[in-house]
């Protein structure tokens, strides 16, 4: 859902007037979970099925796979050349992670190079603007300073990409964090209705807020702040507000207000899933097709990277 709210609605507007290219981030995936890759092609199939299952259209976007084009790669090793230690190891979303996931031994370079990388995954093609989510924001600042150097060192080769926000950039969790698989705090577009529901029943709310009779405060609360800001209306905004801050509601009965609508948000998407389910083959050529079309691109810029660098 924070994807869905976070970045895929913002795809869907954009694919409408812009050339777009939207990619499964698979290199990306192994910066924290390179310990455990047995669900990884599983989880590719299943990320494009989301994302065609909310509408976004692979005859009017590029939808590609990360990994079947190795020219990301070779621009990763090249920007790293260049890429000052100093630049990567001040990236709030790298220490923000070296604490939240402790479970996991994430020193490592490829995890401190995730912004190389993903500067690599924008620029090969010479994209304009990025549609990111506010944790996001940093990287493609870096992903700029890292082109401006290249320019300065090799000539004006690339342009500076820009940060495109969604109007709901940050999505919290069930734990109040942000929502986010690495911190297993989600709802999914794949969770049935009861697991929905159960979930926002037992979501973190308020937590000065121990009993019913202690007044709240919305703006903290995350089912509010989340849940409700997007899927209510101003009048049950109003009622959760006032009866949140008067303490003449409890917090299941502010959930209870909310699940309907979620669920009523998230049924068109599960039966299209369905549907693109029974066929996963087609999903997959679908995928194979669009990869050897951005593959082209990326295999141009290369060729001026390789000139401009004296490589070719």
């Amino acid at each position: 859902m924070g994807h869905y709210h976070g970045v895929l609605e913002n795809w869907l507007r954009l694919q409408e007037d812009n050339e777009c290219y939207f990619f499964v981030a698979d290199w990306h995936a192994l910066t924290t979970n390179y310990a455990d890759t047995k669900g990884l092609q599983e989880n590719i199939v299943e990320m494009v099925i989301d994302w065609l299952s909310v509408g976004i259209d692979p005859v009017k976007s590029v939808i590609f796979q990360q990994s079947g084009i190795k020219e990301h790669a070779e621009l990763f090793v090249l920007l790293s050349m260049i890429t000052p230690l100093g630049w990567l190891e001040r990236n709030p979303t790298y220490k923000e992670q070296m604490v939240e996931l402790k479970d996991k031994d994430i020193h490592t370079h490829g995890f401190l190079g995730y912004p190389v990388l993903q500067t690599a995954d924008i620029i090969i093609y010479e994209a304009g603007a990025v549609p990111v989510g506010i944790d996001q924001a940093p990287h493609i600042e870096l992903s700029r300073e890292i082109v401006r150097r290249f320019n300065f060192l090799y000539g004006d080769t690339f342009p500076e990409p820009e940060t495109l926000m969604t109007a709901s950039p940050k999505m919290l969790g069930t734990d109040g964090r942000k929502m986010s698989k690495s911190y297993d705090n989600s709802v999914y577009l794949t969770d049935a209705p009861e697991v929905v529901d159960k979930k926002i029943r037992t979501m973190m709310t308020d937590t000065a807020r121990q009993r019913k009779t202690d007044p709240g405060n919305p703006d903290i609360c995350p089912v509010f702040i989340t849940m409700h800001t997007l899927y209510s209306d101003g009048d049950t905004k109003a009622w959760v507000r006032e009866g949140c801050t008067k303490a003449t509601i409890g917090c299941i009965e502010c959930k209870k207000r909310v699940i309907p609508k979620v669920l009523e948000r998230l049924e068109p998407f599960g039966k299209r899933r369905m549907e693109l389910e029974k066929d996963q083959g087609a999903v997959l050529q679908m995928l194979k097709e669009n990869t050897d079309k951005a593959r082209v691109v990326a295999q141009a810029t290369m060729e001026r990277v390789r000139r401009a660098m004296g490589l070719a």
